[in-house]
């Protein structure tokens, strides 16, 4: 059995013509005749049942037809794979992106769009709800998040891309306005407006346990879905907000102020996450871009 073979068998399954089947697959109608006859004594059943007018598939044939489909379309699957990793520099990578990690993957991204015009890179939000799924199933290639995120699975590879401290940012002219720098101690009486536990947990518990071990209780005035609200807000001097140094720095503006957290140690390491079985033909490129700007490629690792 060869590929010809269910190929013209596919053809003759769905248009009952030998004469048409010759003609989509570019031989004579002899040669379908002798493909058939091959494989009807290859599985030793009739597929086809032959008149000087018509064709009938037989229930055998019927039954062949679905699995001849999946083995002709895996193997046009499979050569278009291996041409992409030959090529390379063809195809498309999805990545998702937790709400706090925007500088790191804006920089890999921009340099493998530099290398590799032709893969098109499509950036989405990443949903905590279930990050094993986001992690391994099929609507991500890659996905970054604090490492702390990534849940135990022999089916995951991570490789740390970076620490990230906290930092305190607060409305233009604020009282901390000329430091260099903040104490954790001097945040005890203020406002703070957070993002949320759902959509930034490990960054929030950071922020909490922070304050438990300065034994400051914090007065959470508001915690936010999105980063433009919380931004509004804190720009509009109704609190003062921590996070992590690079997206305060990637967001701030006119209206805001950004300080280091001067008294504690505030890194939280940072990962990009993939599953394992990943089968994407960019997916090895990207991973070898990324490590450019990672911490160091000892820091691939298994889940």
């Amino acid at each position: 059995m060869d590929i010809n073979q269910l190929n013209c068998f596919i053809s003759v399954a769905q248009t009952l013509n030998f004469s048409e089947a010759a003609r989509r697959n570019y031989v004579s109608q002899s040669t379908v005749s002798r493909y058939i006859s091959d494989l009807e004594k290859e599985f030793g059943v009739q597929l086809f049942t032959r008149s000087h007018r018509d064709v009938i598939i037989t229930n055998e044939g019927k039954t062949l037809l679905p699995y001849a489909i999946e083995i002709v379309e895996t193997l046009s699957k499979a050569k278009t794979v291996i041409k992409q990793m030959h090529d390379g520099g063809q195809g498309k990578l999805t990545l998702g992106c937790d709400v706090t990690s925007l500088a790191f993957p804006s920089k890999c991204v921009s340099d493998f769009s530099g290398k590799y015009p032709n893969i098109s890179i499509e950036v989405k939000p990443l949903d905590c709800a279930d990050r094993n799924q986001a992690i391994t199933g099929s609507d991500f290639d890659f996905c970054f998040m604090p490492r702390d995120m990534v849940p135990e699975s022999s089916g995951i590879e991570a490789l740390v891309t970076h620490n990230e401290a906290l930092s305190v940012v607060t409305s233009k002219n604020y009282k901390f306005k000329g430091r260099k720098s903040v104490s954790l101690r001097e945040l005890a009486g203020e406002k703070l407006l957070l993002l949320s536990e759902k959509i930034s947990p490990i960054v929030y518990m950071e922020i909490m346990d922070l304050f438990r071990t300065f034994h400051i209780s914090p007065t959470v005035e508001s915690t936010f879905d999105d980063i433009v609200s919380m931004y509004v807000s804190v720009s509009s001097g109704i609190g003062v907000s921590i996070i992590p140094q690079s997206l305060a720095t990637f967001t701030s503006n006119k209206y805001t102020d950004v300080f280091p957290i001067e008294d504690a140690d505030t890194n939280i390491a940072y990962v990009m996450a993939w599953g394992k079985n990943i089968s994407n033909p960019a997916a090895k490129l990207f991973v070898e871009a990324v490590k450019k700007y990672a911490k160091g490629e000892d820091n691939l690792y298994g889940l």
